[in-house]
C-alpha cells in the first residue's frame, strides 16, 4: 500500500501546477479544440459545487438551460451555500409538487450505447476505451466524453462544462500522508485501486491515441493523462445520476449514467425537498428529466436531493465529503474462522467453534453463501440493519448445538435481528457479545482514538486531512454506537432470562 501512495500521490497533487494536455504543434487542433487545466482539492466541502470554476467568468447557467428549452423555476437561482459553496437557493417561496427544473432530452450529458459499432472514428476509438472500463468505474465511460467535449471550442456543452468545479475533494488527489490518514483499510484499498487503474488506463489511452488520422482523434491531438482522467473521473462520479435511457425492445430501459446541468447543483440530505422524476411527453419517445418539489420550500432554503442510501466510504470516493451520524454507515470485516473464534473467546463464550463447524451447520454456511467453492466473505456490522443478516445467521448457527432448534427456522428469521433470541437467551447473548468483541477489534485497528481525533481538527489542518479526519471519526463512533446499542440489548435479554429463573 505504502509503494501506492508514494508513487500515485505526489503524480495526483501535481495537478494544480501543470496542464492536463499536451497540446500538440498543429494549427488545425488550435482552433477546434481547448487546453484543460485544473487543479487537486485542497479544501474540504460537502457539496458537488464549489466556488473554483473551470473559467474565471463562466456563462450564466440558468440563461442557458432556459435557452436551450429547459424549464427554471422562476423563484430558483444559484448562491453561496454555506459551508458547502455554489448550490440551488429558492429566493422565494415555492409550493410543494412545483416543477423546479425540466431538462429536455438534448441537455444532458451522456455517452450513449458503447455496444453501437457505428459512428465516426473519434467514436469508435472512444467506445473501444469505454469497453475497457470495469462496470464498478463506470463513471470512466462518461468521462471520456465529457473530455472529449471539453476539449472542443464549440461544443455545444461549453456554458456547462465551464461551470464545473476546477478541483475536486475525492481522496485520489489527497497527499499520501492524507491517504494513510483515512486509517480505514477497505476506504484505502479502494482509493489505490482507482489510482492504481487510472496509471493503468492512461497508458491504455495513450497506446489507442498513436498513430490516429486527424479525423478519428477524439480529443483533436492532444494528449490524455492521468490527471486529466483522474479530473473527468471525479467530475461524472460526484454529479452523474444514473436514469433510465434507451427503451429496448420488450420495453424496458436501460440505466444510463448522465451530467444533468443545473441539477447536478442540488446538495444532499437523507431529508430531501425535492425529486428527480422522469416524465414521458405526449408524442415525443424521448424523456424529460425533471426537479419536483417533495415539500414547501421556504425562501433562502436550498434545493436538496438525496444521493443515495450510502455509506460515507461512497460518499467520501465519490463525492468527496462525509455525512455525519450517516445511519447507512458501516464497517467491512472478512467472515473468518479464526477472527471469530478469537472473538468469541474474548468475549468470554465457552467452547466456539467457528472454524471446524460442524457438517450441518457447514450446510447452512454454505446456504449464507459463507461457504463453498466462490463463497461472499465480506460482511459487515453497522447501518439499517446493525448487523448483516449473514453475519447474525452464521453468529447464531454456529454457538448453537441444538440442530432440531436450528431447523425449526428458516434463514430470514435466522439473519433478522428483530427475531428476538430465535435460539434461546444463552446463545442470543453469545452471538451479540461475540459481535461486540469484533467491534472492540475493530476500533482497535484505528492508531488514533476519537478524543485525538477531534482535537486534530482544532488545529489549522488542510481541507483533505480535515476530510479524512472526519471520515474516521464517523467511522469509530457508528463503531461506539453499534456495541452501545447491543450492549443494551444484551443486557435486557440476561434480565428476562433471570426473571424467568425467578418465576
Amino acid at each position: 500500500m505504502n509503494t501506492m501512495i508514494s508513487s500515485i500521490s505526489p503524480k495526483m497533487a501535481s495537478i494544480a501546477t501543470r496542464d492536463l494536455y499536451s497540446i500538440t504543434s498543429k494549427p488545425l487542433y488550435l482552433t477546434h479544440f481547448r487546453p484543460l487545466t485544473c487543479a487537486a482539492a485542497t479544501t474540504a466541502s460537502s457539496s458537488l459545487s464549489s466556488l473554483a470554476r473551470l473559467v474565471q467568468h463562466p456563462p450564466d447557467l440558468i440563461k442557458w438551460v432556459r435557452k436551450e428549452g429547459g424549464f427554471v423555476h422562476q423563484s430558483v437561482k444559484i448562491a453561496q451555500v454555506d459551508p458547502y459553496g455554489l448550490g440551488l437557493v429558492a429566493s422565494d417561496e415555492i409550493p410543494k409538487g412545483s416543477d423546479l427544473i425540466a431538462l429536455p432530452h438534448h441537455l444532458p450529458l451522456q455517452f450513449g450505447s458503447i455496444e453501437t459499432d457505428g459512428g465516426d472514428g473519434a467514436y469508435s476509438v472512444l467506445a473501444n476505451l469505454a469497453r475497457q472500463v470495469p462496470e464498478e468505474l463506470w463513471a470512466m465511460r462518461l468521462s471520456l466524453k465529457l473530455l472529449q467535449e471539453r476539449a472542443k471550442t464549440a461544443s455545444f456543452w461549453w456554458p456547462y462544462i465551464s461551470n464545473l468545479p476546477e478541483t475536486y475533494s475525492v481522496p485520489i488527489f489527497f497527499p499520501g500522508e492524507d491517504i494513510k490518514n483515512l486509517q480505514y483499510a477497505p476506504l484505502l484499498h479502494q482509493v489505490n485501486k482507482r489510482c492504481r487503474f487510472l496509471l493503468e488506463f492512461e497508458k491504455e489511452v495513450k497506446q489507442a491515441l498513436e498513430n490516429l488520422k486527424p479525423d478519428d482523434h477524439p480529443f483533436g491531438g492532444q494528449d490524455v493523462d492521468t490527471s486529466s482522467l483522474g479530473w473527468a473521473m471525479s467530475a461524472v462520479s460526484s454529479r452523474a445520476f444514473r436514469l433510465y435511457g434507451k427503451e429496448l425492445p420488450d420495453g424496458t430501459r436501460i440505466n444510463i449514467p448522465m451530467m444533468l446541468p443545473l441539477i447536478d447543483m442540488c446538495n444532499h440530505s437523507f431529508s430531501p425537498n425535492a425529486e428527480i422524476i422522469q416524465e414521458k411527453v405526449m408524442g415525443n419517445p424521448k424523456m424529460l428529466v425533471k426537479v419536483v418539489a417533495g415539500t414547501q420550500i421556504k425562501q433562502d432554503e436550498p434545493l436538496i436531493l438525496n444521493y443515495g442510501c450510502l455509506n460515507n466510504d461512497l460518499f467520501l470516493l465519490d463525492y468527496g465529503f462525509v455525512v455525519p451520524s450517516n445511519p447507512f454507515d458501516c464497517i467491512e470485516l472478512k467472515y473468518d474462522g479464526g477472527l471469530l473464534d478469537a472473538a468469541s473467546s474474548a468475549a468470554g463464550v465457552s467452547s466456539p467453534n467457528f472454524s471446524s463447524p460442524a457438517p450441518w451447520q457447514q450446510q447452512i454456511l454454505y446456504q449464507l453463501n459463507l461457504d463453498g467453492q466462490a463463497p461472499l466473505l465480506k460482511v459487515s456490522i453497522g447501518g439499517p440493519e446493525l448487523v448483516e443478516g449473514r453475519l447474525l445467521a452464521a453468529l447464531r448457527v454456529l454457538l448453537s448445538n441444538d440442530m432440531e432448534r436450528v431447523h425449526k427456522h428458516d434463514l430470514s428469521a435466522l439473519k433478522s435481528l428483530s427475531v428476538e433470541a430465535p435460539l434461546g437467551i444463552s446463545t442470543e447473548v453469545a452471538a451479540l457479545n461475540t459481535i461486540i468483541a469484533l467491534c472492540v477489534i475493530a476500533l482497535g485497528s484505528f492508531p488514533t482514538k476519537i478524543m485525538e481525533d477531534e482535537s486534530l481538527l482544532k488545529q489549522n489542518v488542510s481541507g483533505s486531512t480535515e476530510l479524512a479526519v472526519q471520515f474516521r471519526i464517523q467511522k469509530k463512533s457508528m463503531i461506539v454506537d453499534v456495541m452501545r446499542d447491543l450492549t443494551r440489548r444484551v443486557r435486557s435479554l440476561v434480565s428476562k432470562e433471570s426473571d424467568t429463573s425467578r418465576s
